[in-house]
């Protein structure tokens, strides 16, 4: 097991921020389904927990046979996905990620937003694991490096200006300076349970959930300009337009690939032939 405590600070208030990650998660996996990374919702309905009070419950699969090497599609099922599920109490989340074919790999992550620079040491004291030793990462939206193939102009901080609110552009050291400013908590744990795989997995992963994080945060403040004005409902309703159309792309891609893709056994006789 690996944990970490991720803090990203955003020039948003807490209240803000509510209706920026609904808008900026939905329109994300929008825009990832396009790259056949789909992203389908299978349920989002309210849910109320006796300690946290009323939330929302989300289940999603998200498709990953684009990011598979060509290797790994011939061993894995045709149709492979991670299930997510988030119960939302804001300001408070709890995310999971299982897959049934890796039984023993999972991410659980532990969610929750205060209007501060990332300064609260103890905002995880009431967790299960609060004793467990961790490292403490700062992600910066503006100048931490992203991934090549995420980069966009529009979406670079440095130079983006918000024309309803006047935030932007981020400098140099700007969260010392910038009001308003909240920041999201993130205590990750990652589990792979593999003799001789575990610690390079574990790793790994974290990476990847670091640049997921970075640029989702950044895409929820370069387009404040389209989420700012909308209320509580008016997100809810671009979230169920989202979910539906993104949906029916996913169902479709799904469809072509467990068409087109070969099955092992088209494998196992295409290699028969070839000895």
């Amino acid at each position: 097991m690996l944990l970490k405590e991720y803090r990203i600070c955003m020039p948003l208030t807490v209240e803000e921020y509510r209706i920026g990650q609904l808008y900026m998660i939905s329109k994300h996996s929008h825009e990832q389904s396009d790259r056949g990374e789909g992203v389908e919702v299978v349920q989002n309905e309210p849910f109320e927990d006796p300690a946290h009070g009323q939330g929302q419950f989300t289940e999603k699969r998200v498709y990953l046979n684009s990011k598979l090497p060509s290797w790994a599609r011939a061993v894995v099922p045709n149709i492979f996905y991670v299930t997510e599920k988030a119960w939302n109490y804001y300001p408070y989340t709890i995310t999971e990620y299982t897959c049934s074919f890796l039984p023993k790999f999972s991410i659980h992550i532990e969610t929750k937003y205060e209007d501060n620079k990332g300064s609260n040491d103890n905002i995880f004291s009431d967790s299960e694991n609060k004793d467990q030793e961790r490292e403490v990462c700062f992600v910066d939206i503006a100048y931490d490096e992203i991934p090549e193939r995420y980069y966009k102009e529009s979406e670079d901080l440095r130079y983006f200006k918000s024309e309803k609110t006047s935030r932007g552009m981020l400098q140099e050291g700007w969260r010392d300076t910038q009001e308003p400013i909240m920041c999201s908590y993130k205590l990750v744990t990652v589990k792979f349970e593999v003799w001789g795989l575990q610690t390079r997995v574990e790793q790994f992963v974290h990476k990847v959930v670091r640049d997921v994080l970075l640029l989702g945060h950044r895409q929820a403040f370069a387009w404040v300009d389209e989420w700012i004005d909308m209320n509580l409902d008016d997100v809810r309703e671009y979230e169920k337009s989202m979910h539906e159309q993104t949906n029916i792309k996913v169902c479709h891609e799904q469809q072509e690939h467990s068409t087109n893709s070969p099955s092992l056994d088209d494998i196992e006789i295409r290699d028969k032939a070839s000895t």
